[in-house]
């Protein structure tokens, strides 16, 4: 692969429930902000050329043709069986023949993720796929995983979601040591089921370079108590969809008291600059775009119904994840943990042994 390759994104341009127009966009909005990668876009050609003609900043992007769309509603496994010609499956087709270096599709997230692991298969030593969510925080941003990939997970796959989650935040942020907690029903150490408990063990005892905080509750997560909260995808997904709920109803609540009177509406017009930053804070689509932790390729699914800007987001996530080394060190960092903890489990078994004796 050529330098200039190594920058090369591949867009599903199809996916997402607004269609080929807010993908073409939200591209579009990425340039305009200092976006430089050359991109692809997967789709239908008829479609595309007079949306990309209408975005001038995407005038340099090529077109490849797909014939068909994976529907929200495809069932993955029909999607792996008859998908091929769709324009998912092309995409993920040029990151796994090493065309592009990162693919972003706003599709159907189970036939995404099937897609995904069929084509680019797992890292070596992680048994599960984790997605990731940016959670906005006093403190920046945090990331929570994992946030549907899996319904529940055992202590082994949430000590990998650990670490893949520390990776992946610090090839984001570039903070070297950031903070991983567990989610639990409350922060000490006898709390929750054995499971969990083993899960902190584990990371406190065989990885000893990892900042890792301990146990959090529901509240820390918005808190930004720490960097990286790791959680099952049942458990990650309702925290998820309640805190976009609550987002909204706070949202509708200011609109209704600053429209509620005159008095009100003279008031929000002073207020103007200021709710304009809180409404750009409160929006869903400025932290929009998980990833696939786990899979041996980089793929950023954009949420389903993301405007231009939100597009933008997972874009630029695709993009600054493009050529960082995460995913050998997720890869490094799970088969030293793994190690460490055999030769602890034998030490602790040789010491039981000998007291017996």
């Amino acid at each position: 692969m050529t330098k200039s390759q190594d920058h090369v994104l591949a867009i599903d341009a199809m996916g997402g429930d607004a269609g080929p127009k807010a993908v073409v966009e939200g591209v579009a909005y990425a340039i305009q902000r200092g976006l430089k990668n050359k991109i692809i876009f997967f789709g239908d050609k008829a479609q595309l050329e007079p949306l990309i003609a209408a975005a001038p900043e995407t005038r340099d992007a090529e077109i490849r043709h797909a014939d068909n769309v994976v529907s929200m509603t495809d069932k993955p496994m029909h999607v792996l069986r008859r998908g091929r010609d769709t324009s998912m499956w092309a995409a993920v087709t040029a990151v796994s023949e090493g065309e592009v270096s990162a693919v972003v599709s706003g599709g159907n997230t189970g036939a995404l993720m099937a897609v995904s692991r069929k084509q680019l298969g797992m890292i070596e030593g992680v048994d599960r796929p984790a997605v990731t969510a940016l959670w906005p925080t006093p403190r920046g941003r945090s990331v929570v995983l994992d946030v549907g990939a899996n319904v529940d997970a055992d202590e082994n796959q949430l000590v990998q979601f650990a670490i893949m989650g520390e990776a992946f935040f610090r090839a984001l942020t570039e903070v070297e040591r950031p903070t991983v907690g567990l989610l639990n029903v409350g922060a000490e150490d006898l709390k929750g089921h054995e499971l969990i408990r083993t899960a902190a063990r584990v990371l406190r005892e065989a990885d000893p370079d990892m900042s890792f905080h301990g146990f959090v509750e529901g509240n820390d997560i918005s808190k930004g108590t720490v960097d990286v909260v790791v959680t099952d995808g049942f458990t990650g997904n309702v925290a998820l969809k309640s805190a976009e709920g609550a987002a909204r109803l706070l949202g509708e609540w200011i609109k209704q008291t600053l429209t509620g009177s005159l008095n009100a509406k003279l008031g929000a017009l002073m207020m103007a600059p200021g709710l304009k930053k809180l409404k750009d804070r409160m929006d869903p689509g400025s932290n929009n775009g998980g990833v696939f932790l786990g899979i041996n390729g980089i793929v950023v699914k954009s949420h389903g119904g993301a405007d231009a800007r939100g597009v933008a987001s997972a874009v630029n996530m695709a993009a600054s994840l493009a050529n960082r080394p995460f995913r050998d060190e997720i890869i490094s960092t799970v088969q030293a943990v793994m190690e460490r903890r055999a030769r602890l489990s034998d030490a602790k078994e040789t010491t039981v042994k000998a007291a017996v004796v």
